[in-house]
């Protein structure tokens, strides 16, 4: 007998951070899977999971700060690749790096990365992870040792190691991510990724030669200063995750910690920047 599952389509502005903190709490409600679009989430939970009241407990849909409205409705069982073959597209960064989907043909780029996101944060398709992938192609990684701190999907750190990294720790502080991490590393062949479940305490005593950093803004200025204990002089640090109105607020605690700003990138308001440890 098929599974029965309620649909809900949410509608969010701004965006971001929004849909990922709503994905986070519905996956902590019993959601099971997340597609996202152009102008929010769609979310799966089976009819006989949902539980109305835990629904109504979710902090972020009375946040004053964001817009969500949604609509709901019951669907039949949900064929997971069907919903992400209409929403996930395959992307090619800077002509020679695609980030697609198990069932997506594999396209004639350089460096072909194959994720299926499930319940984790980082297709490519946000402006950030976009921005992050472009960073990786531009260095030079042979050899070097890599932090990839709030990996999401991994899609960093995969790239990392197909760009020359040898030694690459992914950490990510939500089980999902942990578990979809470590299978993507395994989907593309990965040999050089650890993949770790948790936070900055973490980081005590390793060393790293770069460090890519893709979170929200107020963790980054809480955890900058680990970030630059743990990184070797002439080491460098990339970051994003915030708006490029932050970027002033991101350089002056890096400059507190010994880290000078080196590139900018910026896409859709948002921002990356890299910071060379003098």
């Amino acid at each position: 007998m098929p599974l029965n599952y309620i649909e809900f389509d949410f509608k969010i502005s701004p965006l971001q951070p929004a849909s990922e903190i709503l994905i986070a709490e519905l996956g902590y409600a019993g959601f099971e899977s997340f597609v996202e679009n152009e102008d929010g989430v769609t979310a799966y939970i089976q009819v006989e999971e949902l539980d109305e009241e835990q629904l109504a407990g979710i902090h972020i849909l009375h946040s004053g700060e964001f817009d969500i409205s949604y609509t709901s409705k019951e669907v039949e069982q949900v064929n997971w690749n069907e919903a992400w073959e209409k929403n996930f597209s395959p992307i090619v960064v800077d002509d020679n790096c695609s980030v697609r989907a198990p069932f997506h043909e594999k396209p004639a780029t350089e460096f072909d990365i194959v994720i299926e996101p499930k319940m984790s944060f980082g297709t490519g398709h946000h402006a950030t992870t976009h921005m992050m992938l472009q960073f990786i192609l531009k260095e030079d990684w042979e050899g070097k040792s890599v932090l990839d701190m709030g990996c999401g999907t991994g899609v960093l750190a995969i790239l990392a190691e197909m760009r020359g990294a040898t030694q690459i720790d992914a950490i990510d502080i939500d089980n999902w991510c942990f578990l979809n991490t470590e299978e993507n590393v395994e989907r593309n062949n990965c040999k050089n990724i650890s993949v770790y479940e948790g936070a900055a305490e973490l980081l005590e005593g390793k060393y790293y030669d770069s460090i890519i950093a893709n979170i929200n803004r107020n963790i980054l200025l809480e955890d900058i200063r680990i970030y630059s204990k743990c990184l070797s002089t002439g080491g460098k640090l990339f970051l994003s995750g915030f708006y490029t109105e932050d970027i002033k607020l991101i350089e002056a605690e890096c400059n507190k910690h010994g880290l000078s700003l080196e590139a900018e990138l910026n896409r859709d308001n948002w921002a990356a920047v890299s910071f060379l440890k003098n």
